[in-house]
C-alpha cells in the first residue's frame, strides 16, 4: 500500500518543479518533502525523481507512476468530499483566454478539480475581449484573461511584458513592411501591436489571422512573420526580437473577473486556487 501523503508530495513536486516551492505549497519543511520522495522511491524500488541545477523532473518510472498517483489522490479526495458537510457542489462557468489555456491552465485546475469533485466546471476558451462580452451577457461566471493597463476591471493576478516574436528576427529586421501574425479583433495583443506601430509610423500588413494560438504559432514557426505574446508564453521555436528592431510594447495584465450573480462560494474557492497557483508559477518562471 503506497502512502497517500508521500504521493501528494510526489504529485505536487511534479507540478511545481522545485522542492522549495513544493514545501511552501504543502506547508511542509523541504526536508520533509525530500523524505517523502525518498520513502516513496524505496517503496516502489525505483528512482522517480531526477535533479539538476535548474529544475526537478520525473524519471521514466516517475512518469509511469504519476497517472496512478493522481488517480489514487483523486479517489481519496472524492471520499473526503463525499462526507464533508461543507463540500462544494454546483456548476461554475469559467472563461479563460486562449494564450493562458495552452500554457498554464492544467496546473491551475488540477488541484481544484481533485479537491472539489462535485463541482461541474464548464470551460470556455476564447479571446479576452470575447470573454468579457460573454460575461456581460450572463454566459460566464468567472473570467481569467488579459486587460490593458489602466483598465480597472477585475483582480490583478500578475503583470508581464508583451514581446515581438519571430522564427528569424534578422529577416524581420530586413523587411520594409512588417509582416504581422495576429488574433482577430477584439484581441488585446493585436490592439497593442497596431497602436504602437501606428504611433511610430511603421508600415505593416497582416499576413495571418487566426483565433487559435496553435494556428498563429504554426504560422510564426513557418517564418511567415511576427507574433506578439506575453514573454512567459512565448511558443517554442520563436525568438524574441532584440531591442531596437521594433518599438517596445506595453505590459499586459492577467486578471480574475467574477460575475455578481454567480455562486460566491464556488467563485471564492476557484479564485483562491487560481491566485495561489498562478502567482507561484509566475514567481518560478
Amino acid at each position: 500500500m503506497l502512502d497517500l501523503v508521500q504521493l501528494r508530495s510526489f504529485v505536487a513536486l511534479e507540478q511545481m518543479g522545485s522542492f522549495t516551492l513544493t514545501a511552501e505549497r504543502l506547508a511542509l519543511g523541504q526536508s520533509t518533502v525530500s523524505q517523502h520522495i525518498q520513502r516513496l522511491e524505496a517503496a516502489v524500488g525505483r528512482k522517480l525523481v531526477a535533479r539538476d541545477t535548474h529544475r526537478v523532473s520525473l524519471t521514466t518510472d516517475g512518469q509511469a507512476l504519476l497517472a496512478h498517483a493522481r488517480s489514487m489522490l483523486a479517489i481519496d479526495d472524492e471520499v473526503k468530499a463525499l462526507f464533508a458537510e461543507s463540500s462544494l457542489r454546483g456548476r461554475l462557468r469559467l472563461g479563460v483566454s486562449e494564450d493562458f489555456v495552452t500554457s498554464r491552465l492544467p496546473g491551475v485546475l488540477e488541484d481544484f478539480v481533485r479537491a472539489h469533485p462535485s463541482v461541474e466546471l464548464e470551460l470556455t476558451v476564447a479571446l479576452s475581449g470575447v470573454l468579457y462580452q460573454m460575461q456581460d451577457g450572463g454566459e460566464i461566471d468567472l473570467v481569467l484573461a488579459k486587460r490593458r493597463l489602466g483598465d480597472p476591471r477585475g483582480e490583478l493576478v500578475y503583470r508581464e511584458p508583451l514581446v515581438w516574436l519571430a522564427r528569424d528576427p534578422e529577416r524581420i529586421k530586413r523587411d520594409r513592411v512588417l509582416p504581422l501574425i495576429a488574433f482577430p479583433p477584439p484581441s488585446i495583443t493585436r490592439s497593442v501591436a497596431l497602436e504602437v506601430l501606428e504611433r511610430h509610423r511603421l508600415p505593416w500588413r497582416i499576413v495571418c489571422t487566426c483565433g487559435s494560438l496553435s494556428g498563429l504559432t504554426a504560422a510564426a514557426q513557418a517564418g511567415m512573420g511576427v507574433l506578439v505574446q506575453p514573454r512567459s508564453m512565448a511558443p517554442q521555436g520563436l525568438r524574441e526580437l532584440p531591442a531596437g528592431i521594433l518599438p517596445q510594447l506595453e505590459d499586459v495584465e492577467f486578471v480574475l473577473v467574477p460575475s455578481k450573480g454567480a455562486d460566491q462560494k464556488l467563485l471564492a474557492a476557484l479564485s483562491t486556487e487560481i491566485l495561489s497557483k498562478v502567482r507561484t508559477l509566475q514567481g518560478q518562471a
